[in-house]
């Protein structure tokens, strides 16, 4: 099945490896990891002749990297062979799927196909899972793996990666959630691989703050100094926390954790909000280091429209903060001058260096930021035989962004060098196929292992490569490289006594559960994405996914349930929507219930008075008669839905159907209905309402002070309810 490629000698080991367990393989970039999938693929499909391969990666420019080489070096018909994304319609992804023997595509899509039983797995006998590092936590490929090693009736997972990271623990994890047996690891040391790996030369190129730049900084940190200080001073800022990033978001966490115990006092709300305003400004911080004067002054007039518009006092605090404000106009005068950060010079240098040598060179530009890397082009716009494109990820609100379909097309004309110098944010770190990249600069250092590796493995592909970071003295960037220079030291560290140091087991196929357990629930499609469906799944449930009018989800005929985290549940209260859902709920199903599910404090998540959340409870429960149920999380609430459906669906009433009619209402409750869309009018009140005036007409007709003399009908509610009877429609 493979034409025109012979596999070196390491692939072919980490072949035999994979060939009988399911494998983790941690291989250089650039070493060929897509053809040992592509060995093992062959294999598995003349093992199992009318069998699927699978192929998961975390973007569509990755996945297609990996059609166009099965294209090139595979003996089958490319009708055979399929890219599915989330742009594929799901009618058209379950048609492609049927037909095709080989399918690469993104993990999130596939989840939803899943979910809504539009593919099986059943049939896949090789699961590829790249980039396999993401798989952690809640991930998609955490869900697709286990289903799939559930339902398969031939499992087989190889999963890949450059670099899995500096934590044992991590990888351990990865290795779990992938049903990994067998680890098979190469570094560039190793004699099998050093005879293939190119040098890369690897360069820090330190650039001085100039004085403006360092007065600014002055303010900035004389700013964040002076809230820690307070913060301080209400005796919470003390061991373990720290003043970096994730220590001040820690000590947040902590201090909002006091206020849903209840200690609301002025120390704890203040200090959050110094909190707050602290990382505010630590983040303009960051950007006047290590970014660009436009990409902190485009911060500051973010920060300032907020302050003239929002409520929250942490923004208003930080604007009208002295430190601030003088670093606001200092940074206003140097971008007006057009005045930048001396690394954005240090990159106009070096490619205007590299484009005089050879105008045909390829040249990558990563930058953390968006800003950053708009502020880049225009830099090196000015530079003769310069052409350089943006390479981001896709549309953030406010932002530059690029379609799947732009990004494909702008790396092909990259390869094909019809412009020298990509300028990439973390979307061109992972695994993209360019080759022949002469120079990769870093415009600023990254804390992390796995990025440095996967950002420096662009060059020295197929000849020598060379890489330049920038740091800018006296700042993060110094520390920056020196922490990821550790993760990296201690990762390698780690993968040369991998094998010894992970605990793994042969893995036993998941319990494959007996379909007359499954009961069947009902789940309104903008549900699909939730942890509630997939742990549904997961406990074997029966999942069919459908525009709910009511509720979101069903499990008999007669009850309905909806769900609400705690947030939503406060937000709904404000916006009006939790009162008609309610009332829905009770007019067209028998035993309605809602579920609130979290942890967090109910009376603490939004500035809302407590009362009106126990006004609403009580509203819920006493005037509707809805049980109200507390979860802690998702799986909770899976567990929950599990067993209302299990109770309702017994033998005697096992089957049901999705109504597609309302339940009719009596008399009294239809009149009750209309009433209750009035202006401030709940069911008791219009209950309340209809007692006094007898009918709907009556009240319709009914003056203002008449409409007092009703129970709970104030004069504000009494003139709302007149205004909007009175008031001619204008629709």
């Amino acid at each position: 099945m493979i034409k025109d490629f012979t596999p070196r000698l390491y692939q072919e080991t980490i072949f035999g490896t994979a060939v009988n367990h399911n494998t983790l393989v941690v291989l250089p970039t650039g070493m060929g990891k897509t053809n040992v999938f592509l060995m093992l693929a062959a294999q598995r499909l003349k093992q199992h002749p009318n069998s699927k391969i699978l192929l998961v990666g975390p973007t569509r420019p990755l996945i297609e990297q990996y059609y166009e080489v099965f294209t090139k070096y595979f003996a089958i018909e490319k009708e055979k062979m399929a890219v599915l994304t989330g742009f594929v319609p799901p009618a058209k992804r379950a048609e492609i799927w049927k037909s095709s023997s080989i399918i690469f595509s993104t993990p999130q899509g596939l989840e939803n196909d899943i979910i809504n039983s539009k593919i099986s797995l059943e049939e896949v006998s090789l699961l590829g899972v790249d980039e396999a590092h993401r798989a952690v936590g809640d991930y998609s490929y955490v869900w697709l793996a286990k289903q799939y090693r559930k339902k398969a009736k031939f499992p087989r997972i190889i999963a890949l990666t450059a670099s899995p990271g500096s934590d044992v623990e991590k990888i351990e994890e990865v290795c779990r959630n992938l049903g990994i047996e067998k680890v098979e690891v190469r570094t560039e040391q190793d004699p099998d691989v050093k005879q293939y790996v190119q040098d890369i030369q690897m360069d820090f190129l330190k650039v001085d703050l100039t004085p403006e730049i360092i007065e600014i900084k002055k303010f900035l940190s004389d700013c964040i100094k002076s809230k820690l200080n307070e913060v301080k001073k209400y005796g919470f800022l003390k061991p373990p926390y720290g003043t970096g990033k994730k220590d001040l978001l820690q000590l947040q966490g902590a201090l909002h954790g006091m206020i849903a115990r209840g200690e609301k006092d002025f120390p704890v709300l203040k200090s959050i909000s110094l909190l707050a305003e602290t990382i505010k400004a630590s983040h303009a911080l960051e950007l006047l280091e290590t970014q660009s004067i436009s990409a902190l002054h485009n911060y500051f007039e973010k920060l300032a429209k907020e302050a003239e518009h929002s409520k929250v006092k942490a923004v208003k605090n930080l604007v009208a903060d002295l430190n601030f404000r003088s670093a606001r106009i200092q940074a206003e005068k140097l971008y007006e001058k057009g005045i930048e950060h001396p690394k954005m010079y240090e990159v106009r240098r070096l490619a205007e260096e590299e484009v005089k040598r050879d105008n045909k060179v390829k040249i990558i530009v990563f930058t953390q930021y968006r800003d950053t890397a708009v502020r880049v082009k225009q830099e090196l716009s000015v530079i003769k035989g310069a052409e350089a494109e943006i390479f981001v990820g896709q549309m953030k609100r406010g932002e530059t962004g690029m379609s799947q379909k732009q990004q494909k097309e702008m790396l092909e004309r990259f390869r094909s060098g019809e412009f020298n110098t990509l300028i990439a944010t973390s979307i061109g770190e992972e695994g993209l196929d360019i080759p022949k990249v002469d120079l990769v600069i870093f415009y600023e250092a990254i804390p992390s292992a796995i990025r440095q590796i996967q950002r420096r493995g662009r060059t020295g592909r197929q000849e020598k490569g060379r890489v330049i970071m920038l740091m800018a003295a006296n700042t993060r960037d110094e520390a920056f490289r020196w922490v990821s220079q550790r993760k990296e030291k201690k990762m390698h560290s780690i993968l040369s006594s991998l094998k010894s140091r992970l605990k793994l087991e042969k893995q036993a196929p998941l319990k494959k559960f007996d379909e007359d357990e499954k009961v069947k629930i009902f789940g309104d499609f903008r549900e699909k994405g939730s942890g509630v469906i997939k742990e549904l799944i997961e406990q074997n449930a029966e999942i069919e996914m459908r525009q709910l009018n009511v509720g979101d989800y069903l499990c008999s005929s007669r009850v309905a349930i909806e769900v609400k985290t705690i947030p939503d549940f406060v937000n709904s209260i404000i916006d009006g929507r939790l009162l008609s859902q309610v009332k829905e709920l009770k007019y067209n199903f028998e035993k309605p219930v809602v579920v609130i599910e979290g942890e967090e404090d109910i009376y603490s998540v939004r500035n809302v008075h407590p009362n009106a959340i126990r006004g609403m409870l009580a509203t819920i429960a006493v005037d509707y008669g809805i049980p109200i149920l507390k979860t802690k999380d998702y799986r909770d609430t899976a567990a929950l839905l599990l067993a209302i459906a299990k109770r309702e669906q017994k033998e005697d009433k096992k089957d049901f159907s999705l109504r597609g009619e309302k339940k009719p209402m009596s008399e009294a409750e239809l009149q009750e209905y209309i009433v209750a869309s009035l202006p401030g009018v709940e069911s008791v009140i219009a209950k309340g309402l209809l007692k006094e005036f007898k009918t709907i007409k009556n009240i319709v007709d009914a003056p203002e002070e008449e409409l007092k003399k009703a129970e709970k009908i104030g004069a504000k509610k009494a003139a709302d309810i007149r205004k909007i009877l009175d008031r001619e429609y204008e629709g």
